[in-house]
Order: C-alpha cells, then sequence, then structure tokens
C-alpha cells in the first residue's frame, strides 16, 4: 500500500475561495483610492502650514511687509484692497504687463511665482527653497492665497478630498475657523473670509 502526500483539488478550490473572500473583504476595507485621497490631503494640510508659518515669519521681521507684491499676476484677481492668487496648473503662467512666462515655484515675490510674497527678505534668508504646488494642481486641486494689504491679513486655501478630513473624525472643512464649506483655511484674516 502507498501513502500518497498532498492536497486533493477540493481542497485546493476551498483555500483559494478562502483567499479570494479575503482578498475582496482587504480590498473594500482598506479602499486604497481614500488611502491615497488621505496622504495627498495630509500634504496640502502640511504644505499649508508650512506656508503659513513662512508668511508669520515674513510678517515678523520685514519691515514693511508686501502681501501682493505690488503684482499683478495672470491668476489673480482683485476686489478693492483684496487679491487672489492660485497656483496656476501648468508649471508657468506670464505676467501680464510684459507677457513672459515666470516661474511657478519662486519665492522671491514679484514676478517669480504663485504667490507674490519675497521671502528671501526675511532676516536670516527664506524658510522656503521653493513654494508647494498640490499633489494634484489641476482642477479645483489647486492652493489659493488671497491677501488684503491694507489690513496686512491673508488667507491660504486648498481642496480637500477624503472623507476623513472632509467629514470624518478629521474634518478640517468645518473646524478651520473659514467661512467655506468646501476649502481648508489657514490664515490671519479675521474669519478667513477673504
Amino acid at each position: 500500500m502507498t501513502n500518497k502526500k498532498g492536497f486533493t483539488l477540493l481542497e485546493l478550490v476551498i483555500v483559494i475561495g478562502i483567499l479570494a473572500i479575503l482578498g475582496t473583504v482587504s480590498v473594500l476595507v482598506l479602499n486604497p483610492a481614500q488611502l491615497f485621497a488621505q496622504a495627498r490631503d495630509t500634504t496640502r494640510i502640511q504644505d499649508l502650514s508650512t506656508l503659513n508659518s513662512a508668511l508669520g515669519l515674513y510678517m515678523s521681521t520685514v519691515s514693511s511687509p508686501d502681501l501682493n507684491g505690488s503684482y499683478t499676476a495672470a491668476g489673480c484677481a482683485s476686489a478693492g484692497s483684496v487679491y487672489v492668487y492660485t497656483a496656476p496648473t501648468d508649471n508657468s503662467f506670464t505676467n501680464r504687463s510684459t507677457n513672459v512666462p515666470i516661474a511657478l515655484r519662486g519665492i522671491t515675490g514679484g514676478a517669480n511665482g504663485w504667490l507674490p510674497v519675497d521671502f528671501s527678505s526675511i532676516v536670516g534668508g527664506s524658510p522656503l527653497s521653493t513654494l508647494p504646488i498640490d499633489p494634484t494642481n489641476s482642477g479645483n486641486y489647486i492652493y489659493r492665497y488671497a491677501c488684503d494689504q491694507t489690513t496686512t491679513a491673508y488667507e491660504l486655501n486648498a481642496k480637500l478630498e477624503s472623507t476623513r478630513y472632509t467629514s470624518g473624525a478629521d474634518d478640517k472643512i468645518t473646524t478651520d475657523g473659514g467661512n467655506s464649506a468646501s476649502f481648508y483655511e489657514i490664515g490671519t484674516d479675521p474669519g478667513l473670509d477673504l
């Protein structure tokens, strides 16, 4: 009598079925799309926090802070003393007055980047090497900056996409103190309503 060791076909089918069920359940529970959205939102929150800190340092060390850089860029809209800048979705945008392409991520203000503040004028040097841009940087997923030169107040905005940060336990949209129900807002403007 020979003693054969191994698995029967039925046992293999049962194991494959169990693995398929476990794989499906793990994909449904983990939801990779939401995990990627959370990672992008974490980057957005950190980027705006970094910009907010850099702007705070600029405001406290520069004798005459110029929040709009005396510059109106393509992608900038103004209403009275309030200027709104958005990071363009390509790698450059054009200076309206000279029609010359300018760098998107420059930190020296003026016609050098999407945010017009000259961080290089900070005593001790700029805390930023380049201006951050949104991880997606398309459609509504771009960074926005609004400033009121008269009151020297500013606001930074980003659209968040994950349910964790838009309505979950770590909701940033309704707890940021701003007036928008669609954007994460941070800055010095009272009410964050620029």
